[in-house]
């Protein structure tokens, strides 16, 4: 195997064998560190900044820390409830695999209790909408609708359903203190 394998002025050899282990140091998930790499690499080849090729090494570094912090932002909405085993894995990246337990990653007896008094207290609280507030706000938040298709499906103009989703965040954000003491 060549040491030096480049792409776009990009050392691949450092790029799997230092930057690929450094990541997965960051997020334990050895899949999920190859999907941060080869993200990093595709938007290194397609950034448009001509500076990149200056220091090659140090701008696929902050792609990388950038998809990171936004990789931790989006995990951050969900709770990991198992990990992978390590005898599944191939290759000579096993040794990357750290002494994660299973414990570590899933929330304890405690927390998923506390987890599901949370949520039961939320769904009170969007319960005690108006029903059109509540139906609105689950229509945008949870299924994701657009605020014209609510108005069109509710026959009611985009402002009102803008103003039925102030109503229930305005409700949710009071009562935040309660669930999030």
């Amino acid at each position: 195997m060549n040491s030096s394998l480049m792409w776009n002025g990009i050392n691949l050899t450092w790029a799997y064998h230092d930057l690929l282990p450094s990541i997965f140091r960051r997020i334990h998930c050895k899949h999920l560190a190859f999907d941060i790499l080869h993200d990093a690499l595709v938007r290194f080849a397609l950034a448009k900044n001509e500076q990149r090729h200056a220091q090659p090494e140090a701008y696929l570094t902050t792609i990388v820390r950038n998809l990171l912090i936004d990789s931790h932002h989006e995990a951050a909405m969900f709770v990991p409830m198992y990990i992978e085993s390590g005898n599944e894995s191939s290759g000579d990246f096993d040794h990357l695999h750290s002494a994660y337990a299973v414990e570590e990653l899933s929330p304890s007896p405690e927390r998923l209790l506390d987890i599901q008094q949370r949520l039961q207290l939320l769904q009170k609280i969007i319960d005690s909408l108006p029903p059109k507030c509540r139906d609105v706000f689950w229509m945008f938040r949870i299924e994701g609708m657009s605020q014209n298709a609510i108005a069109a499906h509710y026959q009611i103009s985009v402002n009102m359903v803008e103003r039925h989703i102030i109503r229930a965040l305005v409700d949710l954000r009071a009562a935040k203190a309660l669930i999030y003491p």
